[in-house]
């Protein structure tokens, strides 16, 4: 991809992303998820319905009137996108593949954590881990995000979910939002997302594609495993045959609703040719 086409790209998704995560998400995002507590802001005089708990004796007594204490929020919080890019997100039976439906999610979770002051990290994450961007603040660090998500090329082609998990654990020090964006046709997770669920605040984002659900009988085809880049020769006239396709993708989602509800994580999933918007957004009222 040259660089104009590219910037292209990165001005595209900004545009539609940012405007959900403006209108739709920013105030959701906020209701969500909290900041770590309450800090002293400043005092005041005391007014009729302030709690005499907050009343700051030492101003009090200096000036012999009432002063309270004021608190707010200490918002700014850490968000993590940690983000499979092997090479089964480069399937898609539609109009997009599910890495281009999970760079959006990525881009309008990043503009939202941004809407609200909160600084942004992303691990991109195949059976290796292939890239990590330590966060920061500010649009033009998610518009790096949104670039190396469109044209990162990954030396690993498989997908290892723990070790993505693991090493976010031990350079992430401070509790964080984590969202784990991936089709999760994994194994052998759980155990490592129930020790980094006990730390951090932790959301699987699931995206897969409608034709992985169900093979349609199409007769003899040959198809491309892209993890292993075998080649095979499938029947898809035999019902064994499809029965046992549909039996392994529904084994992965049981797996992965299984792991995240033992963990105590979030979840959600979304299927390419539906609106995430709505599953975000509904995610987000449920949680907030």
């Amino acid at each position: 991809m040259d660089t104009k086409e590219l910037l292209k790209k990165v001005r595209k998704i900004e545009i539609k992303t940012k405007r959900l995560s403006n209108h739709v998400f920013g105030g959701e995002y906020h209701s969500t998820f909290k900041g770590r507590g309450m800090t002293f802001s400043e005092v005041r005089s005391y007014q009729f319905g302030d709690d005499v708990r907050n009343i700051d004796w030492n101003v009090t007594a200096r000036y012999n009137e009432p002063f309270v204490k004021v608190f707010e929020e200490e918002r700014e919080l850490t968000m993590m996108l940690v983000v499979d890019i092997s090479a089964s997100e480069l399937f898609g039976s539609g109009e997009q593949y599910k890495r281009e439906v999970i760079t959006e999610i990525a881009a309008t979770l990043a503009f939202s954590a941004t809407q609200n002051n909160d600084k942004i990290g992303l691990l991109l994450f195949t059976d290796e881990l292939e890239l990590f961007i330590p966060p920061k603040k500010g649009r033009s660090h998610v518009l790096r995000i949104i670039r190396e998500l469109l044209e990162f090329e990954p030396k690993g082609k498989r997908t290892n979910i723990a070790e993505a998990l693991k090493y976010v654990t031990s350079v992430i020090k401070k509790k964080a939002i984590i969202f784990v964006l991936s089709d999760f046709m994994d194994e052998e997770y759980q155990h490592t997302l129930k020790i980094i669920s006990g730390k951090h605040d932790v959301t699987g984002i699931r995206v897969y594609d409608e034709r992985e659900e169900s093979m349609p009988n199409v007769g003899l085809v040959q198809m491309l495993d892209r993890e292993t880049d075998d080649l095979l020769m499938v029947n898809t006239g035999s019902k064994s045959v499809r029965n046992s396709y549909a039996a392994h993708f529904k084994e992965r989602e049981n797996y992965f609703k299984e792991s995240f509800s033992k963990s105590g994580a979030g979840m959600l999933s979304t299927r390419v040719d539906e609106s995430y918007a709505k599953k975000l957004l509904v995610y987000f009222k449920t949680r907030a």
